[in-house]
Order: C-alpha cells, then sequence, then structure tokens
C-alpha cells in the first residue's frame, strides 16, 4: 500500500509539470483530427464504403476511397492505404523497387535504417535491391544525432536518384527529427538535387500539425499497426505522396499492366477508416504517454530520450537502463500490465532480420501493433528499452504506476 501511495503521488506531480505540453498536444489533436473528418467529408465517405469485395476487386470503391482519405489527411497528391502491405518493412520494400532501377543511388541521410529495411537494401543473395545493382551510400548523423549538411552536400553532387530519411530513430541513441527539422533538410536537399525526397514516417504520423508530405517530401510511408491504423486497422500500410511516384508503387504492388485498378478485401474496410478517424486522438494519449514515461523514469534516475519535458517527434519513448536485468524486468513489467498475454513472461530471442537477441513486451488486440502499449529492445550495451503507443492513457499510467512501484524502491 506505501509503494502504492508513492507512486500515485509521483505519477501526479509529472502530470501537473507536464500539463502546458498535454494542452499542446490536446491542441494538435484537436487540428488533425479536423483534418481526417474533413477528408472524410470532402470524400462523401458512406456506409456503402465499408464493404469488401472479392475477385479482382474492379471498381471497389471502399479501396478507392480509402486511399483517397489518407491522400488529403496526410496532404498528400495520392496514396495507395492497403491491407496488402504485410508491414512497414514491406511497403518500404515494394516502394523502393518501384522508384529505383539498376544503377541509381540510393543516399540514407540519417545514417544507417534499422536493420530488417538494411537486408532490403544491401544483404547479397536474397533478392536485395543490391543484387539488382541499387548502389547504397550512407550519410550518418552528426554526434548530436542532427542533419550533417556539409556530408549531404558532397553526397549530393554523386546524383542519388532517391534520398531516404527516417524520421523516428529505430534503435539508435537520437531524437526522432521533427518537422521544422525535415523540412529545413528538404528544402537543402531539393536546391542541390532533383532526387526523390522519401520518408519513413513510422511512428510520426499526427504527432504534429503537418506532415513531412506538406513540408516537400515526395513520398512518405507508414505502417497500419502505428500510429495511423488508429489501434483498429488489423494490417497493412500506406504510401502518400507525389501522384506519379504512387502510381509507380501501385505497380510495385500489383503488376505495371494492373496498378491500383484492382485489389479486393472481402471483410471490408471499416477498420480502416474508423482507424484513421480515432488515430489523432489516440496518438495525442500515446503521446501523453511517452511524455509520462520520461517524466517519472527521469525522477528515478534514469536517462531517457528524448529528454524530459522536451517535444515529441514520434510516440517512442527510449529508457536507458544500466544492467541487463533491468531491461529485461521492464519489458516484463509492461507484459504484465497488457490487456493480451499478461501471464506470458517475455525473453530475449534471436528474431529474424536481427543480429543480437531481442526482447519485446506485445500484449496487443493486433499482433505486435505498437500503437498499442509495448516495449522492446536488443539485448546490447547501452540496455535501453524502446517503449510506444497506447490505446488509452488510462492503461499507460497504470504501466507507469507499476513501474515506479518496483523501479522507485
Amino acid at each position: 500500500m506505501k509503494d502504492r501511495i508513492y507512486a500515485e503521488k509521483l505519477l501526479k506531480e509529472c502530470e501537473e509539470e507536464n500539463k502546458e505540453l498535454f494542452e499542446e498536444i490536446d491542441r494538435i489533436a484537436l487540428l488533425n483530427t479536423e483534418k481526417v473528418l474533413t477528408a472524410f467529408r470532402e470524400c462523401r465517405i458512406a456506409e456503402r464504403h465499408m464493404q469488401g469485395t472479392t475477385g479482382y476487386g474492379y471498381g471497389d470503391i471502399g479501396r478507392e476511397s480509402l486511399s483517397k482519405v489518407f491522400a488529403k489527411s496526410l496532404d498528400a497528391e495520392d496514396a495507395i492505404a492497403s491491407p496488402y502491405f504485410a508491414s512497414g518493412t514491406h511497403t518500404l520494400k515494394v516502394s523502393l523497387y518501384a522508384l529505383l532501377r539498376p544503377g541509381d543511388i540510393l543516399l540514407s541521410v540519417t545514417g544507417a535504417p534499422y536493420d530488417t529495411l538494411m537486408n532490403v537494401i544491401t544483404k547479397q543473395g536474397i533478392g536485395s535491391l543490391a543484387d539488382f545493382q541499387v548502389r547504397y551510400e550512407q550519410v550518418d548523423l552528426t554526434k548530436e544525432g542532427k542533419f550533417d549538411y556539409l556530408a549531404i552536400e558532397k553526397a549530393l553532387e554523386r546524383r542519388p536518384k532517391l534520398v531516404l530519411i527516417t524520421r523516428s530513430r529505430g534503435y539508435s541513441d537520437r531524437d526522432a527529427f521533427r518537422i521544422n527539422e525535415l523540412q529545413e533538410a528538404i528544402r537543402f536537399i531539393k536546391e542541390r538535387s532533383d532526387a526523390v525526397v522519401f520518408v519513413d514516417n513510422c511512428y510520426g504520423e499526427f504527432v504534429e500539425e503537418r506532415e513531412p508530405t506538406a513540408v516537400g517530401a515526395d513520398i512518405i510511408i507508414g505502417s497500419f499497426t502505428k500510429n495511423i491504423g488508429g489501434g483498429l486497422a488489423p494490417a497493412g500500410g500506406y504510401a502518400a505522396g507525389r501522384a506519379d511516384l504512387v502510381q509507380l508503387i501501385g505497380y510495385g504492388l500489383t503488376a505495371p499492366s494492373l496498378g491500383t485498378e484492382i485489389g479486393s478485401h472481402e471483410s471490408g474496410y471499416r477498420n480502416y477508416f474508423q482507424g484513421i478517424f480515432e488515430a489523432p486522438h489516440i496518438v495525442a494519449g500515446a503521446l501523453k504517454g511517452s511524455m509520462l514515461f520520461g517524466a517519472v523514469f527521469d525522477k528515478l534516475g534514469y536517462r531517457t530520450i528524448p529528454k524530459c519535458g522536451a517535444r515529441l517527434g514520434d510516440i517512442i519513448r527510449s529508457i536507458v537502463f544500466e544492467k541487463k536485468e533491468e531491461l529485461i524486468e521492464f519489458c516484463r513489467i509492461i507484459q504484465s500490465i497488457s490487456p493480451i498475454d499478461a501471464y506470458v513472461v517475455p525473453e530475449p530471442w534471436d528474431m529474424p532480420g536481427y543480429t543480437e537477441e531481442v526482447i519485446m513486451a506485445a500484449g496487443t488486440f493486433v499482433g505486435g501493433a505498437s500503437l498499442e502499449l509495448t516495449a522492446d529492445a536488443p539485448i546490447k550495451e547501452p540496455y535501453i528499452a524502446y517503449v510506444q503507443g497506447g490505446l488509452t492513457y488510462e492503461h499507460i499510467k497504470l504501466a507507469v504506476l507499476k513501474c515506479i512501484e518496483y523501479f522507485g524502491k
């Protein structure tokens, strides 16, 4: 009982100290909700758009209208919002293969992408881009985790076909990029190159008032099991941006002769429409939860990324532990407070596509959905847990309380 009283007092104190940031998050959620609602109205979404089709799906108005809603909500000329993208990595893979040709240069200006995407780009003998003679080059971030403009300018002299920007951090020790930083980087690139600016937008949708497409990005990519699916979309991903590039990605998803003219989905589209409608509200709760985790663990003496009280560029909160055992126990606490599989005890394992063992806490309604409250980490120094999501702020608060009771002793 004493531990609970202490935990509740500390949590309340952290909420009060972050009151102004919480109010700013609510303001942004209202603006993004209005943007999405306007998209629904302009696209004249009706009950008939929720229904599925079979076979080739010619004339599937649900599929077509869902993509239009995504395009308008993301300030894009066009979009593909499809349950047939198996994951964010698959969406990125299809899009990169659609836009790049043998001999082209793919330049990443945010350092190395996460492990599974690096396999898509560079691992030979598995059908990667490298196997199709697409060259990969990389500009690392500065030691402060910012764009290295001198190095980018030099790399652009080699005329890359596509410049990749990863908005979120993956398993790296840096802040996610905020929209004003992306705007500056995109402007810098476009003043010196005609390369396609391609942004991995995973974990970033509806965090701020604008998306990268509103500040010059040619294509943005994301996953339905993260922010924009609203916790309801069971699978899928999106590509949004310039219409000509979206058309090429559509050819890559199906076939060059078919593009987005086909694609049935018998179970219908209600969860996808409802998911994007609810997403701004749920993202706001996840951002508040991230703030709360950061404030609490800062007071408990742990380093968190971003720093406590900093404005956020995505929904991920990193917590740095001194010992492997602390990291593992943290993930087990998150699992134990989950609505699904709370009785399961996470263990580190050799996850496909990663070079170290990974531990994951994901007691989610949608398998592995990281808009729901989840935590994961590679088992390596520094021992960093990556916490994301939460469908309700109340659930996040309960998880934080349990963490205080354990780590606050």
